[in-house]
Formats: C-alpha cells, sequence, structure tokens
C-alpha cells in the first residue's frame, strides 16, 4: 500500500524497537562472553526505552496527534527492507564490537527512514517531525555506541 498515516509509521518504528529488544535478550540468554551479555541487554534495555518514547506519541495529552493523522504518499512503500530480517538467527556475538556494529546498522536503518520521510514531507508539521526524530535518534546513536565503548573499555 502506497498511502500511509504518519501513525502507522510511528507504530511500525515502535514495534521494530521491541523486536530489537527481544531479538538482544534472546541473544543475551546465549551462550556469550560475560562483556557482550552485559552490552546485549544494555541494547535490549535501550531498545524498550526508544519504544516507550514513541508510543508516547500515541498518549491523550501528546501535542502530536495532528501529525499522527497525516497522510503520506510514497511509492517506495515503508517498511524499508528490515534489517532484523536479515540478521542471521544467531548474530555475530564474539565481541562487544560486533554487537555494537549490528546495533548501529539497524539504528541506521530508522534514521534512514526518518531522513527520508522529512525530504518528503508534504507539511511543515510532518518536515520537523520526522526532522526531530531522526535528530533525536542521532543523539541515542552516539549515546549508545559511547556507553558499549565504555563497558568495553573497563
Amino acid at each position: 500500500m502506497r498511502f500511509h498515516q504518519v501513525r502507522e509509521l510511528v507504530r511500525w518504528a515502535a514495534d521494530y524497537h521491541q523486536r530489537l529488544a527481544e531479538h538482544y535478550t534472546k541473544h543475551a540468554g546465549d551462550d556469550v562472553k560475560e562483556r557482550v551479555r552485559m552490552a546485549l541487554e544494555y541494547l535490549a534495555n535501550h531498545e524498550r526505552t526508544l519504544q516507550a518514547n514513541l508510543e508516547d506519541y500515541f498518549t491523550d495529552g501528546s501535542d502530536h496527534h495532528g501529525v499522527l493523522d497525516t497522510w503520506f504518499d510514497d511509492p517506495a512503500d515503508f517498511p524499508h527492507l528490515p534489517v532484523l530480517d536479515r540478521l542471521p538467527g544467531c548474530m555475530d556475538c564474539e565481541s562487544v564490537q560486533d554487537v555494537l556494529a549490528t546495533a548501529l546498522t539497524t539504528h541506521k536503518t530508522l534514521q534512514d527512514l526518518y531522513r527520508h520521510r522529512a525530504d518528503r514531507a508534504s507539511i511543515e508539521e510532518e518536515r520537523e517531525f520526522f526532522a526531530a526524530l531522526a535528530a533525536g535518534h542521532d543523539g541515542e546513536v552516539r549515546r549508545l555506541a559511547r556507553d558499549i565503548q565504555r563497558l568495553e573499555d573497563y
């Protein structure tokens, strides 16, 4: 389907974070090194937080109901090829850096999607909404990389 409401994309993104959290939690229970397990648990919690942040847009007190009801036409359709579906059943968990690389790849997918929607927005509110999501995601990715790197350094 080529026509969507912004709320559908935000719901898809929240579900994407939920699936990532489940993926990381599952692999944290595998036979992995202690630091890798800690990184996976950290990432699972991080994804749950991002999911909750997106779901807050759907609450009654949110200022974003207008933009969430906005329709958009995108011939490329979303979601783009989900990175999660391309991850191997048992992702490479040999090192903290492997786990970080996977996390950064999955987040790049969302950043690109948010930027794409900001660039193609039909109204200013929609452009600002997706630009803010992309900027916020940039900050989250930097924080995630910093925290995972600290875990490996100590």
